[in-house]
């Protein structure tokens, strides 16, 4: 490992994008401090260290929130947009069509997610502003039309910047720019989390402590397990004779990967289940006295562990799925093995390859998704082991963990291509 380390270090162009790199991550931890003037920090870091929702949600915004800073949205209206547009590819053929173009494909969505991330900003931020105006906790000052408009053009420009930031990163082939600041945020978030349980936690609780630190690690294993668990399915290519050329007679595989969603299922499931409370948060005050019971009852109801913990299992599980779907065609593949002279032994080409590929996914998506559940709700079996440390269970069990573990991996992945393409350029 070491020696690696000490080879991509050797080679200049690596050592400058990995350094780029950090230098950018640093630029972006900077925005995330600097709050905007007049905001409670404390109150606000409390408001949301009591919101379990609210913390995930700080978490995909790359740790901005709680400090309101003037990048307090953090990556997330870009985060929606990317997933607008996969949806939309669905439904709309023109969209669909683009997407299959290629180079010229993937740049023209990625101007259009920009375009769509400024609105989106807009509207997520007037949604935090009023949010935090309904939590009586004192955290924002009152402002006026001309201050409102003010912070929400801030907090936009800075979602602004981050994309900026994040094009900037990916370019550098290191690792994806909006998901390395996500990991930057998570990560530095732990030291300070680890000392606030370590003045919690006493003696009495050591033993609690020590088998959460085993939980966390066997939790570490198996998202690294499901990131790279794969089923590989048999494909052999008949021989062709081009000319005076023998081609083809190939053997090889085709791998449908466990967990094809990645962690998008559980971000459309936080985007649900984060909807009826923060509804129920605007309207907990309205004058018609139905309306105001209905709204704290349903804040009640989603502040209930089992009701959300089972709630929020299903809904991933099931936009595992769904998104799976989205992503990925069998009948596509199947076609594009028939034109290339392959086939899977045993599977007639055509629609009953595409068939046994919809069959075998259904399969491996079923562990896939139930996994995937199980390490979004992780963080609600942990916290009776470390109580009073909802922010250290939110980062190290569950969708924070899977997070990082993910980035971790595709980087790695990355420089190391990089590295083995010099290699070969030097021969």
């Amino acid at each position: 490992m070491f020696e690696k380390f000490k080879a991509l270090w050797k080679v200049k162009d690596i050592r400058n994008a990995i350094l780029f790199v950090l230098g950018m991550l640093a630029l972006f931890r900077l925005l995330a401090h600097i709050p905007v003037p007049g905001v409670d920090v404390d109150a606000l870091q409390s408001f949301f260290a009591s919101n379990a929702i609210l913390g995930l949600l700080n978490v995909f915004s790359g740790g901005t929130m709680e400090n309101f800073s003037i990048v307090a949205l953090g990556v997330a209206p870009y985060i929606t947009a990317s997933i607008i547009f996969q949806l939309l590819g669905m439904v709309v053929p023109a969209i669909e069509e683009l997407q299959k173009e290629g180079e010229y494909g993937r740049r023209k969505m990625n101007q259009y997610t920009r375009l769509l991330s400024v609105p989106l900003a807009i509207l997520q931020g007037f949604g935090l502003i009023t949010l935090i105006r309904q939590s009586n906790a004192n955290i924002l000052p009152d402002l006026g039309m001309a201050q409102t408009l003010l912070l929400l053009a801030t907090v936009t420009a800075g979602t602004v910047f981050l994309m900026w930031i994040g094009e900037l990163i990916s370019e550098k082939h290191v690792g994806n720019g909006i998901s390395l600041m996500i990991f930057a945020g998570i990560v530095s978030s732990l030291p300070r989390a680890i000392q606030q349980t370590a003045l919690t936690v006493d003696a009495s609780r050591l033993v609690q402590l020590i088998l959460f630190v085993i939980l966390a690690i066997a939790t570490v294993i198996g998202v690294v397990a499901l990131t790279e668990a794969q089923r590989n399915i048999p494909v052999s290519y008949a021989r062709q004779v081009r000319g005076a050329r023998m081609m083809g007679g190939l053997n090889t595989h085709l791998p449908l990967r466990v967990n094809m969603a990645g962690v998008i299922p559980i971000i459309f499931a936080i985007s649900i289940i984060l909807f009826p409370p923060l509804i129920g948060q605007f309207l907990i005050h309205a004058k018609t006295a139905w309306i105001a019971g209905l709204a704290e009852a349903t804040i009640t109801l989603f502040q209930n562990q089992v009701f959300y913990g089972v709630l929020y299992f299903l809904l991933v599980f099931i936009f595992t799925y769904f998104y799976t779907a989205v992503v990925f065609h069998p009948q596509q593949i199947a076609e594009n093995l028939q034109k290339q002279g392959g086939f899977i032994p045993g599977i007639r080409p055509g629609r009953a390859t595409a068939e046994y590929l919809q069959f075998v996914t259904n399969r491996i998506i079923f562990v896939g998704a139930a996994a995937l559940g199980f390490i979004a709700i992780l963080p609600l079996i942990t916290q009776p082991l470390v109580p009073g440390s909802t922010q250290l269970t939110t980062i190290v069990g569950g969708t924070s963990l899977l997070i990082i573990v993910s980035v971790v991996i595709e980087s790695v992945k990355q420089v190391g291509s990089q590295l083995t393409m010099r290699e070969y350029e030097g021969l």
